[in-house]
C-alpha cells in the first residue's frame, strides 16, 4: 500500500513538472497555481451555464480602463462564415468600449494548433485602426491548443513591452476566450497561473464547446465568467452582456449621501465640500469655515511724517530754550560775583 501511494505521488509530481515545463510556468508560485486550480474545481458542480437573453441593444457606454485581450479559436471546426461572425463580435465589442491610450487597450490572440498574436495592446489606440486590423484576421485551421494560447497571452500580450499598463496604474487585465471545441492540451494549470498573475478570464463556449474546460479556464464566480451560445450566428448578442460587465458604473449616479459634492473613484466614491466649507468627521456633511476678522487701521503716512517733523522741531526748540536759559543763568552769576548780590 505504501509503495502504491508513493508511486501515485511520484506520478503526480511528474505530471505537474511536465505541465510547468511545457507552458513555461516556472516564474509563478506553484502553491498559488495549485490553490487556483483547487478553487476552480470546487466550483465545477453544479455546472453554471449562462445563455443569452434574446434582447441586445446597440448603445455604447464608457467602460472602465482595461487591458483587454481576445483569445479566439480559429481551428478547423470553425467554418469560414462562422469565423466572420467572431470578427463581427470583436468589432462590436470595440464599438462598445472606450478605446484610447489612457482608456481601454485591446489585443487579439488567434489560435488553432499554433498561436498567432494578431496585434498587441500598443498597436492600435483608436477604433477605426483597430476595426480595420480585425477585418484582416484569417483563420489558422487545424488543432485546438487553448492552453498554449492562454500561455502566449499571459507571457507575450499582457506584458508592459506589448503595451500593458504597469501594476502601479491599477488597470484591470481581462481575457475573453471564444471557442467551440475541446482543448487538445492542458488548460487547468496555465489558466490558474494566468488568474494568479491578475488576469480576469471570461470563457465563451459556442455549439460543441467543452463546458468543463471552460469552467477550468474562467475566473470565479463562474456564473459571471462562463457563457454559452448555441451558434456563432448569435454570438454578437454577447456584446450587450459584456457591456453590462465591463462598463464602468458611476457610484455617484447610483445614489450617495454627500451633503455637497460626490466624487466617483473607480467602484467607490467620496464626498467633497464647496468652497468655503470643510468636511466634517462623518466624511459626508460640511460646515462653514470659521473666518477670524482682523481689523487693520491704516494711518495716513502723511500724518505720521508731519507728526514726526513736529516732534523733532519741538524737541529742537526746547533744547535751544534750555541752552539759552543756562547761558543767562551763567551770566547772572558772573554779574553777582562782580557787583555782589543785588
Amino acid at each position: 500500500m505504501k509503495s502504491l501511494f508513493g508511486s501515485l505521488v511520484y506520478c503526480i509530481f511528474l505530471f505537474v513538472s511536465d505541465v510547468y515545463g511545457t507552458y513555461g510556468l516556472n516564474g509563478f508560485d506553484p502553491q498559488q497555481v495549485t490553490a487556483q486550480s483547487y478553487a476552480q474545481r470546487r466550483n465545477i458542480a453544479p455546472p453554471p451555464l449562462r445563455t443569452l437573453a434574446p434582447s441586445a441593444t446597440d448603445n455604447s457606454c464608457r467602460s472602465r480602463p482595461l487591458d483587454l485581450v481576445f483569445i479566439i479559436d480559429s481551428s478547423r471546426s470553425v467554418r469560414p462564415g462562422e469565423f466572420e461572425k467572431v470578427k463581427i463580435f470583436l468589432a462590436d465589442m470595440v464599438d462598445t468600449l472606450d478605446v484610447g491610450p489612457e482608456a481601454t487597450r485591446v489585443a487579439v490572440v488567434n489560435y488553432a494548433s499554433t498561436v498567432k498574436i494578431e496585434f498587441l495592446l500598443k498597436a492600435h489606440l483608436n477604433k477605426p485602426n483597430m476595426k480595420q486590423a480585425i477585418t484582416r484576421i484569417e483563420p489558422l485551421a487545424a488543432g485546438t491548443m487553448t492552453g498554449l494560447a492562454i500561455k502566449s497571452a499571459m507571457t507575450e500580450a499582457f506584458t508592459e513591452e506589448s503595451g500593458a499598463r504597469p501594476k502601479s496604474k491599477n488597470i484591470a487585465k481581462v481575457a475573453i476566450i471564444v471557442t467551440d471545441g475541446r482543448p487538445q492540451d492542458q488548460v487547468e494549470e496555465v489558466s490558474a497561473a494566468a488568474r494568479g498573475s491578475g488576469i480576469e478570464i471570461y470563457a465563451v463556449g459556442v455549439d460543441r464547446a467543452d463546458m468543463t474546460s471552460l469552467r477550468l479556464m474562467a475566473s470565479n464566480p463562474l456564473e459571471d465568467h462562463v457563457f454559452y451560445v448555441e451558434t456563432y450566428g448569435v454570438i454578437e448578442k454577447l456584446t450587450s452582456k459584456f457591456r453590462e460587465t465591463l462598463c464602468g458604473v458611476d457610484p455617484c449616479a447610483m445614489g450617495h449621501d454627500c451633503e455637497h459634492i460626490c466624487v466617483s473613484s473607480n467602484a467607490s466614491h467620496h464626498c467633497k465640500c464647496r468652497k468655503g466649507y470643510i468636511l466634517n468627521l462623518d466624511q459626508k456633511t460640511c460646515t462653514l469655515k470659521q473666518i477670524k476678522a482682523v481689523v487693520v487701521v491704516e494711518e495716513d503716512p502723511c500724518k505720521c511724517e508731519a507728526r514726526l517733523a513736529f516732534q523733532m522741531q519741538t524737541q529742537a526748540a526746547l533744547q535751544e530754550i534750555t541752552a539759552r536759559l543756562a547761558d543767562m543763568t551763567g551770566r547772572v552769576e558772573q554779574i553777582e560775583n562782580i557787583l555782589g548780590p543785588v
